[in-house]
């Protein structure tokens, strides 16, 4: 499934060489290796502030024959080619998108081994994302390296407005990362990249469109339209897609039914002096959310929720000076309305929400004869109108369409500054450095996060890591002040502080790559929902703050191109094996559930493999299998154990230049019994074919 895509690039011969700033290589803006051979460049990606410049080098691998991952990409500040990078990233490539037999985001990380994906309801309409045994609030969500995260909850954060053959790339960095990504990413992070390169050499146009349709009445259409010179590129995207649902409430509705509506701008510009960026993205999505927040005190099997989102940013670069600045500007809003009893507004008010994020930050570096440093800094503003959440406002604010108001509230500004070194040798790099982080709404003082990184390369294929890093995350705006049916939370809750350890091994080659890691994440002042189910019917999820947790864990992978295997003849491509394995150690008094803290997944294996049947017909399998620690209480009071499940999906492709036509089995052995989220139903066998078509002007 991870895969590398192997590209070979031109040569540059340099026999003299002087390392200032003034230097031709400085000039050329590359990383260059002085051979008598040659000297491959490496063609990047670059998502500002995570990702790698758009040349690059690696200096490590300059054989006779160079091969070198389509996309360098790193866990720094500071741009790092791929080998020299101390601290390892997990990319989804566009390959692997187009191949995976899924409808959102969401499922496409389900096949990410450290990654733990609680589905609530089908093709995206809710899912719960997090890593390494964290929680769905734990992680941080990037746009194009924006943070995109909601504070006032998480579960709607990937109600994205880009459609999936946009993204060029997905990047899941594991274990804390402040300094890298800023405060909330306590457990790792998930960056995902729509910026791709375009056709220098002259003007194009591309126009693509995506039909489908399946199982319970769904059905999507999509267009994606793209421009480009030899300076910049716009594209212009639009889809919708519904779906009846597969369940029933009670009174005999649907209650799992979808519509889908996204629309999604970008846009880019690229010389000798700058290069720029921006987007602008909507997405509008309504769902029955059937028992999604149904308790034992509240059976409630006909909810309904709706989302409206904007996401906006301006980011830049300068490509000529002795310091690089990669500012950003951004705005994202999120609105949405949840129904308790669906369509029944006097049995329980309608809650609305609406929150802006207003975003300023500013990452920069530079060299000198010590290695390479970058510095900056982030503002961030979260302001919260609400019918439910917050304290009461001097001011109240309409709310659009109905005849109520805002009249509660939460603003809150974060302010953050990261500071990182890297030392770069023959074989080894070391990155350290820290963020310091301050939020107005607890008046927490400035407090330190520091991290390192290491990597030794032992030659062009063994590399060994070890990193120790820490992070925090504020509560969200839902853990401090909902308190509704079944839920009481607490506004005084405390930020989670997290520290981790991490050491591994990988080893590379054009056929063959492997992983192995193993981490240790001790955790303080953790946010948890929990319950006292000896209360019966007065037990309530209460947010608080736990003490300790700690986990242990390991994870481990292996890729083969069978392709790239001498005289290997077989219609088998390729095959991609992980699993992981967690331990908590953190115990509740009897009587005591966990809705979140809790529940992870101890074992998880992902087996991926691609057949090449005929010239133009392939097949890919797609295995699951996992064991969640945990309980849930069902509806007649009953303490229940998660079981181990396993779900088969597949996905057929005829592939031309012009288009593709598919056919999809998501849970191809229709197992009707796994349990992915307490007292959550979960569709049987999910069928979808569809086509896409490119067209060139």
């Amino acid at each position: 499934m991870y895969k590398p895509v192997f590209k070979k690039r031109e040569f540059i011969v340099f026999r003299h060489f002087l390392r200032k700033g003034y230097s031709l290589f400085a000039c050329l803006k590359r990383e260059v290796l002085i051979s008598v051979l040659s000297v491959a460049t490496l063609s990047a990606t670059k998502a500002t502030g995570i990702s790698d410049e758009t040349w690059r080098v690696d200096s490590t691998k300059a054989n006779k024959e160079v091969w070198l991952d389509d996309v360098a990409v790193t866990g720094s500040r500071a741009p790092l080619t791929k080998s020299q990078a101390a601290r390892m990233v997990t990319v989804l490539s566009r390959e692997d998108i187009a191949q995976a037999p899924v409808q959102s985001i969401n499922d496409l990380l389900k096949y990410a081994v450290g990654v733990d994906v609680r589905q609530r309801g089908a093709i995206g309409s809710q899912t719960d994302i997090s890593v390494r045994g964290g929680t769905q609030e734990q992680i941080t969500i990037l746009l194009n390296g924006i943070n995109i995260c909601d504070p006032q909850t998480a579960h709607n954060v990937l109600d994205l407005p880009m459609q999936l053959s946009e993204i060029v790339r997905i990047e899941v960095l594991e274990g804390p990362a402040g300094r890298v990504y800023g405060t909330s990413s306590l457990v790792g992070a998930i960056n995902i990249v729509t910026v791709s390169e375009w056709n220098r050499e002259g003007n194009s146009k591309n126009l693509d469109l995506n039909l489908e349709g399946g199982s319970f009445g769904y059905v999507k259409a999509g267009l994606v339209s793209a421009v480009s010179s030899s300076s910049s590129r716009h594209s212009l995207s639009g889809s919708y897609a519904r779906s009846d649902g597969f369940s029933r409430a009670a009174n005999g509705r649907l209650n799992t039914d979808v519509n889908s509506s996204k629309a999604f701008y970008q846009g880019s510009y690229d010389d000798e002096q700058v290069r720029l960026s921006w987007h602008l993205g909507l997405a509008d999505k309504g769902w029955g959310s059937s028992t999604f927040y149904a308790s034992p005190a509240w059976q409630a099997d006909d909810q309904y929720q709706h989302t409206a989102k904007i996401f906006s940013a301006i980011q830049g670069e300068n490509k000529r000076g002795a310091i690089h600045f990669q500012p950003a500007i951004y705005w994202n809003q999120n609105r949405d309305r949840y129904e308790g009893y669906r369509g029944k507004p006097d049995m329980m008010k309608y809650n609305y929400n609406r929150c802006d994020i207003y975003g300023l930050k500013l990452n920069s570096y530079f060299d000198w004869s010590a290695g390479r440093t970058a510095f900056g800094a982030e503002l961030r503003n979260e302001d919260l109108v609400s019918g439910n959440l917050g304290e009461p406002l001097s001011q109240t604010h309409h709310i659009s369409g109905t005849d109520r108001d805002y009249t509660l509230g939460v603003n809150r500004t974060n302010i953050s500054a990261h500071l990182e070194h890297n030392i770069l040798l023959n074989r080894l790099t070391l990155s350290a450095g820290f963020i310091a982080a301050k939020s107005s709404w607890s008046n927490m003082n400035m407090s330190i996060y520091p991290g390192i990184d290491a990597s030794y390369r032992l030659d062009n294929r063994w590399k060994i890591f070890a990193s120790y890093n820490s992070s925090l995350r504020l509560p969200s705006f839902t853990e401090m002040y909902y308190k509704l049916q079944g839920y009481a939370a607490s506004p005084h809750l405390k930020p989670e502080e997290m520290r981790a350890i991490e050491a591994g091994i990988q080893y590379h080659s054009p056929a063959l790559a492997t992983k192995v890691t193993a981490y240790h994440h001790h955790g303080r002042d953790m946010i948890d929902w929990i319950m006292d189910t000896s209360l019966g019917d007065q037990a309530v999820w209460r947010s608080v703050n736990h003490t300790k947790i700690n986990s242990i864990g390991m994870e481990a992978s292996v890729s083969i191109d069978f392709k790239r295997l001498p005289h290997f003849r077989s219609p088998l491509s390729s095959l991609h094996c992980s699993y992981s394995y967690i331990d908590q150690d953190k115990d509740l008094e009897p009587n005591m559930v966990s809705q979140y803290a809790l529940e992870y997944l101890k074992h998880k294996l992902v087996v991926n493999t691609q057949l090449d049947i005929l010239h133009r017909l392939s097949l890919g399998l797609n295995f699951r299998w996992q064991d969640r620690t945990g309980t849930y209480t069902n509806f007649k009071g009953e303490v229940c154990d998660y079981r181990p499940f396993a779900l088969l999906d597949a996905r057929l492709n005829w592939t031309t230049e012009r288009y593709i036509l598919y056919a999809e089995a998501n849970n191809l052995l229709d197992n009707r019994s796994y349990v992915d989220y307490g007292n959550v139903p979960q569709p049987g066998i999910w069928l979808t074919v569809g086509a896409k078509w490119r067209f060139s002007f």
